[in-house]
């Protein structure tokens, strides 16, 4: 069991039978020790956002969450098909499941399904991806400050800013919960 101040952005805890992920986290600590923790959280099976308050001294249990890591295969009109690399058994995801994941994905990565009983409720993708630009911009010559921020196509069809220096074929990270660029591959 939880306490309200364990609660931290992206726990994963289960109210009235469902999952549900901490998406915002506030802490009012009143007088004489009480405190009040305040949370938005996603409903990870309907996808709707709710507000919530714990008092301190409230029980929240924990989703029984099971992670599996697949491989992912392609995509045909929305759905998203991925392999168990153990099993070899072949399964499909819908385009409202995978969300922004769908963005970052290429043939053959590797990710962390999370289920929820039989069900999958969340596609994890690492904190940074490694992708190559197929296409950027062209700089004006003589503005090569580093604030210049220009427009790139990643290989999976994302496009992100980057800054001027970045051109077609260099290889870059991007923070997948942002969708910003960190740095170009040495």
């Amino acid at each position: 069991m939880y306490q309200p101040t364990d609660l931290k952005k992206n726990t994963v805890i289960q109210l009235d039978g469902q999952p549900f992920r901490v998406t915002d986290y506030s802490q009012k600590v009143m007088g004489r020790g009480g405190s009040i923790v305040n949370v938005k959280l996603k409903n990870l099976v309907t996808g709707a956002v709710i507000p919530k308050t714990f008092k301190g001294a409230d029980k929240i249990e924990p989703a029984e969450v099971n992670n599996k890591k697949v491989q992912y295969l392609y995509s045909d009109g929305g759905e998203f098909h991925f392999m168990d690399p153990e099993s070899f058994e072949q399964f499909q995801l819908s385009g409202d499941i995978m969300g922004d994941a769908s963005d970052y994905l290429k043939e053959g990565d590797e990710v962390n399904l999370q289920f929820f009983g039989e069900r999958v409720i969340n596609v994890e993708l690492p904190k940074n991806l490694y992708l190559e630009v197929t296409y950027a911009e062209d700089v004006v010559k003589g503005d090569t400050t580093s604030s210049v921020l220009k427009d790139a196509t990643l290989e999976t069809g994302k496009v992100i800013k980057v800054p001027a220096f970045i051109k077609v074929g260099d290889v870059v990270s991007v923070d997948t919960s942002t969708g910003e660029y960190r740095e170009r591959k040495k």
